[in-house]
This record gives structure tokens, C-alpha cells and sequence, in this order.
């Protein structure tokens, strides 16, 4: 009997410390989340006090993985992020961008939660996030960059600096190419996916070489006449780029991605039955054909970042479109060919008479 009561009483004490252990628990991740929601409302100015524009080093109890905490924001002093802009190329080429320049000036580089949701489901990047309730309370300053590198890019000034414009030139980080190309790994799941469509366009053939075609249009194909006395890939470009390919490999693939399809189907070349129109076009959703472009071998280009990114991460041969606008045009204040295509790649120059009465009339 009296052993039956110690075991009662033993139990009950285990009880009360569970109970007491479950407590203090829940209490201190209350206290927590406390904490960040009243941080969240308070300008970072009060939370980490100014000199000379810079924080100060405040240390909190927080874990260094918390990249979420403003003891980590306050801790990394000299912060510097990108304003996300356009689509999936704009946004990797400001990620990589980022990436290089904040490494260049020894600061700390922090990306968007929207950029963060956009290239996020597709690459397995490791940039930090700054989500939203804490980068309103950072004071960034912006710095517009262009699209190429330029030796004052290695001396920009400021703790907090936002990055703005449309970067995407090799020159950037081209240096850092085993980093970028480790950032922009693709997710398994769509490797997995992009590798099946593809063992299953080989069907007879034995020694297969896969040739990516991306091919750019969508607004393109008014923006490029009307606004910047350009014209983008024609039928012809297209051929001479494929019979490159036809010429050197015995058994190539062509696996055309395009955000305009039917022309595709309806200008291309597939007497030999080698060419695949595998891309869905879907520009909200470009995982999978951006998947598909990258498991290929080599590339053929148009016009676009999409298409340079493509071609930047294969590795192989790449072909594109030159000198795909009048040579007084506004956009070649923007836009620099050495800057942008890689000096090994295979450039055709575009066929600039659709623009010849335009010319004339101006």
C-alpha cells in the first residue's frame, strides 16, 4: 500500500514538471513572438541607433540564423539588397548582380521577399531574406547601375544601398562564375521533369545531341520596331543558327521554348523531324522550360535575358542574335554587345531591312 502511494506521488511530480517545463516554454516563444511583432511596427532607427548614418553593432539574444531578426539587420551594418524588376532573367541577373557587387565592397547582401518568391520555387539560392515588415524600416539609399561593369561599382559608398535597374551582364560576375552557377541550381523536382521530356524525344537515336532554342517574342515584336529601331530573330536567323548545329552533330535535337509558340510551328524547319516544340510558353510559370533549356547541350539564343541565362548556365555553345538594331538607336546607350554576350559565343547579325523604309522615312 504505501508503495502504491510513493508511485502516485512520484507520479504527480512528473506531472508538475512536465506541466511547469511546458510553460516556461510556450511562455518564451511568447515573449518571442512579442517581440518581433513590436519590432516589426517600430522604425529601425529607434531599434538600432544612427552615427554618422551608420548603425551601431547591437547585439542581441537571437540566433544568427535568424535572418529575419533585426538584431541580425543591426549586426550587418552595411547592408545592401536589389530592387526587383521585370521578369525571370531581369530578376536572376539583379540577383547575381547583387551577389557580385556586395561581395566586391565587403557588404552583406540581403535580397526581397518578392525576388525571394520568384526565383525561390526554381533555384536553390542562399541569399538571406529581408521580408518586407523589416526593409520598410531600413533608410536604403538607391544606386542605379548600368549594364555593364564599371570600376566605380567596386568603390560605391553607403552602409545601405539598394541596388536599381535592369543588370545582366556577364561583366559583372563572371568572375564568380562557380558561385552563380551554384545559386541558380535548379530544384531536383524540375530536373526530374526536364530529363524525362527529354529521354523522350530521343526515341531511335543513340548518340543525341540536344540543342536548346529559345525563342523571344511577346511584346517584343512591337517593342523592338517601334521603340528602339530593332528587329528580333527572323525565320532566317533561326535557320542558319539550326543547320550550324545540323553541320556538326550527327544526331541533333532542337528543343524549341518560346512565349510565342504558333510562330514558331509555323516558321521552323522540321523536314528531319528534329525539331520539338516541348516548351508550354507559360511566362507566369517559366520553371519548366526554363528547366527544359538548361538540360540541353548547347543553346540557340534570340533576344532576352531568359535566353542569356539559358545560355550561361549550360555551358555550351551558344549562338544569338547580333547587331539586331540601327546603329543610332537609343537602346545601344543601354545595351553593350561585348558586355553582354560572352566573347566565345557565336554571334549572326540580324537582317536590319524591315527597318530600311522606317529608316528612309526618318
Amino acid at each position: 500500500m504505501e508503495l502504491s502511494k510513493n508511485k502516485k506521488k512520484l507520479f504527480f511530480m512528473a506531472c508538475m514538471f512536465v506541466s511547469l517545463f511546458a510553460f516556461v516554454v510556450l511562455y518564451r516563444l511568447q515573449l518571442h513572438t512579442q517581440f518581433l511583432t513590436f519590432y516589426a511596427d517600430v522604425p529601425i532607427s529607434l531599434i538600432c541607433p544612427e552615427t554618422d548614418r551608420k548603425f551601431s553593432n547591437i547585439e542581441k539574444d537571437v540566433a544568427d540564423t535568424d535572418s529575419n531578426s533585426l538584431a541580425v539587420i543591426c549586426r550587418h551594418s552595411r547592408i545592401w539588397t536589389v530592387k526587383p524588376n521585370g521578369r525571370l532573367g531581369n530578376h536572376m541577373g539583379q540577383y547575381a548582380t547583387l551577389y557580385a557587387l556586395a561581395k566586391a565592397n565587403g557588404r552583406k547582401a540581403f535580397i526581397l521577399q518578392e525576388m525571394h518568391n520568384y526565383l525561390a520555387p526554381i533555384f536553390k539560392i542562399s541569399l538571406p531574406v529581408l521580408h518586407n515588415s523589416l526593409a520598410r524600416h531600413v533608410p536604403f539609399t538607391e544606386y542605379w547601375i548600368h549594364d555593364w561593369m564599371s570600376e566605380e561599382y567596386n568603390h560605391i559608398e553607403g552602409s545601405f544601398i539598394q541596388l536599381t535597374g535592369y543588370p545582366c551582364s556577364w561583366t559583372f560576375f563572371h568572375h564568380l562564375r562557380e558561385d552563380i552557377l551554384k545559386e541558380f541550381t535548379i530544384h531536383d523536382y524540375l530536373k526530374t521533369e526536364a530529363n524525362r521530356v527529354l529521354e523522350g524525344l530521343k526515341r531511335f537515336r543513340k548518340n543525341v545531341t540536344y540543342i536548346g532554342v529559345h525563342v523571344r517574342r511577346g511584346d517584343y515584336v512591337s517593342l523592338m520596331p517601334n521603340m528602339w529601331k530593332g528587329v528580333i530573330a527572323d525565320k532566317g536567323y533561326l535557320e542558319k543558327a539550326m543547320n550550324y548545329f545540323r553541320r556538326k552533330y550527327k544526331e541533333p535535337v532542337f528543343v524549341v521554348t518560346s512565349n510565342g509558340m504558333q510562330w514558331c510551328k509555323e516558321n521552323l524547319d522540321n523536314s528531319k523531324g528534329d525539331v520539338f516544340f516541348s516548351g508550354d510558353g507559360n511566362e507566369s510559370t517559366p520553371g519548366k522550360d526554363f528547366a527544359l533549356l538548361v538540360s540541353c547541350n548547347h543553346t540557340i539564343m534570340t533576344i532576352g535575358t531568359f535566353g542569356f541565362w539559358a545560355s550561361y548556365l549550360v555551358g555550351g555553345e551558344t549562338i544569338y542574335l547580333t547587331n539586331f538594331t540601327l546603329p543610332e538607336s537609343e537602346f545601344l546607350k543601354l545595351f553593350h554587345y561585348d558586355a553582354a554576350f560572352l566573347p566565345e559565343w557565336i554571334g549572326i547579325p540580324a537582317d536590319l531591312s524591315p527597318l530600311k523604309p522606317w529608316k528612309n522615312w526618318n
